[in-house]
């Protein structure tokens, strides 16, 4: 493999305490999608808002980044309900002022690998329930009400969302009807919830064969987020036209048009916290930075554990928070480059999903005891082959991405190393780990053996250092029963001035960040925010112009 090289792809404006235009009516604290949903939300109120993003390029996980001459996305590789007039593509088209494309996959989205058996995810309601009878023509009345419990969960969750929209005091009163009016499905594990529909594992297998998509198999996981992450490609998969790295690039104009910015190379020392209110943000630089909203995309973790003081986080109670939930599953991955176009080398619109068996919590156990193990699933996903726009920017080329799940144990030892001067030994571990996933690419297409060009590892180090999460940690935190029923999981904390977006407010992945940066452009805009949603509701785009009004103010709740 060559020698790494910095990434050529960057948005945003470099941070430099000189290139500050304050006073801001609100700070955020990374750019996440949640972080520049909530910006660029608040912006069509006029508020003025900076965004502070410590990684070289703004995005989150929507980021892309290229070297040799080909491009990867680092955490988009597919998302679902783009396809149709749904609140989610309206919100992205109102976000990105309707200059964002979305290409959609092959009807089979999904290929999932299961031992010696191979089964698909078809696009469409109806073409999904057919193709399942095909496959488990037995189980008929299991999988009707599968799609009931879906219906169920899907409507459900419009009353946990508004739920979210409370303080913490307020949502912990309130919870007691809320459990009584939600289904019982909300505090249990996928594998409970399934197990009574069908003794059948392939069909159970087959049904959570996206488990990858929240990082918890499915005695762990909630079946909240398992029918969520169903409904969402219930009508396929889409790729945005042009990479992931146009989400942020077509939704940074309209907070730059209200006079913000979202800054890069930014790193936040700490937030202010005075009188018991939160009152700005402490660059590393030693710049202060007065305002009194300060919102963090940082994730809950990184909020309560690192960017405020210990003894505000204690007296608010959010050190025993923080005990009831854990950090989720870190992952590796290989970027490949390969010479031939998609077409050539014969690269599908389609995910695959490699499984050693169907019994899948008992592999990832397996693997996460013995690094010798059977991996218990790799993902590969082709995005030059799902974005038509890649050939014209990177033409006679293709790329592949593969993932799988990693402790992030096995790395710890090399935690305060620097990236790219890890030593030999942290190289030879990921280069056997990386070695072994190129393998099971090549098992599933042989036709690529000796053609990729180039490839590079990652591993739960790199998105420490890229992306800022402690642990390596994917997905915030976990999608267990037990989280959805924390009351402090809410836009507003219990400090004053204090907001949090992002996917650890209402649930992971690109739309779910996306609609937890609604709930809290809601929840410190208030009212004023009605008109905005209206015209996202009625499909109005606003055109990115001049601010719209002097000033924002925290809505009183």
């Amino acid at each position: 493999m060559a020698a790494l090289k910095p990434s050529t792809l960057r948005i945003g404006n470099r941070y430099r305490a000189s290139r500050l235009k304050g006073p801001y009516d609100a700070l955020i604290v990374g750019s996440g999608i949640g972080g520049l949903t909530t910006a660029a939300l608040l912006s069509d109120l006029g508020w003025k808002v900076a965004v502070f993003e410590q990684h070289y390029t703004a995005g989150g996980y929507t980021h892309s980044y290229e070297r040799n001459g080909y491009e990867w996305d680092v955490g988009v590789h597919y998302i679902g309900d783009m396809g149709t007039d749904t609140m989610s593509r309206r919100f992205m088209d109102y976000l990105s002022g309707g200059k964002l494309d979305w290409a959609p996959m092959d009807p089979e989205y999904d290929r999932f690998f299961i031992g010696d058996k191979v089964f698909n995810a078809v696009a469409g309601k109806a073409e999904f329930r057919a193709n399942l009878l095909k496959d488990f023509p037995q189980e008929a009345a299991a999988i009707d009400r599968y799609l009931e419990l879906l219906s169920e969960v899907g409507k459900a969750m419009r009353l946990h969302t508004m739920g979210r929209l409370l303080s913490p005091t307020q949502l912990k009163f309130a919870q007691p009807v809320l459990s009584r009016l939600l289904p019982k499905t909300f505090q249990r594990t996928t594998l409970e919830v399934l197990s009574e529909l069908t003794q059948n594992r392939d069909l159970i297998a087959v049904l959570t064969g996206q488990w990858g998509d929240n990082g918890l198999p499915p005695s762990r996981s909630s079946f909240i987020i398992h029918a969520m992450i169903a409904r969402h490609y219930m009508f396929g998969g889409f790729y945005p036209v042009g990479g992931s790295w146009k989400i942020a690039d077509t939704i940074i104009p309209k907070i730059q048009a209200a006079g913000g910015e979202v800054f890069t190379y930014a790193k936040v020392k700490e937030i202010l916290v005075e009188g018991g209110k939160a009152r700005g943000l402490l660059m590393d630089d030693g710049t202060r930075i007065e305002s009194k909203v300060v919102i963090s995309c940082a994730g809950v973790m990184n909020t309560f554990e690192k960017l405020l003081p210990k003894p505000v986080v204690q007296k608010a109670g959010y050190d025993q928070y923080l005990k009831k939930v854990t950090q989720s599953c870190a992952h590796l991955g290989i970027y490949a480059g390969l010479k031939g176009t998609p077409e050539e080398l014969g690269l599908p619109k389609t995910n695959f999903w490699i499984y050693p068996s169907n019994d899948y919590d008992h592999d990832l156990q397996r693997f996460f005891n013995d690094k010798n193990a059977p991996m218990p699933v790799v993902y590969i996903s082709f995005p030059s082959a799902k974005d038509p726009d890649y050939a014209r920017r990177h033409p006679g080329t293709s790329t592949i991405e593969i993932v799988a799940p990693a402790p992030y144990e096995w790395f710890e030892p090399w935690k305060n190393t620097v990236w790219g001067k890890r030593g030999e030994d942290y190289d030879a571990l990921k280069n056997a780990m990386g070695e072994r996933l190129m393998e099971a690419l090549y098992e599933k297409l042989p036709q690529l053996r000796g053609k990729v060009d180039y490839y590079e590892v990652s591993t739960p180090l790199s998105t420490e250092y890229f992306n800022a999460y402690d642990r390596g940690e994917l997905y915030g935190i976990d999608h267990d029963p037990q989280r959805f029923s924390q009351n402090w999981l809410t836009p507003k904390t219990k400090i004053p001035g204090l907001y949090l977006t992002g996917q650890d407010i209402l649930s992971c992945g690109v739309v779910g960040a996306m609609m937890g940066g609604v709930l809290t452009a809601l929840t410190v805009g208030g009212f004023k925010m009605l008109p905005v949603l209206k015209d996202v509701m009625k499909g109005n785009i606003r055109p990115v112009g001049p601010r719209l009004t002097t000033g924002g103010a925290v809505a009183e709740s």
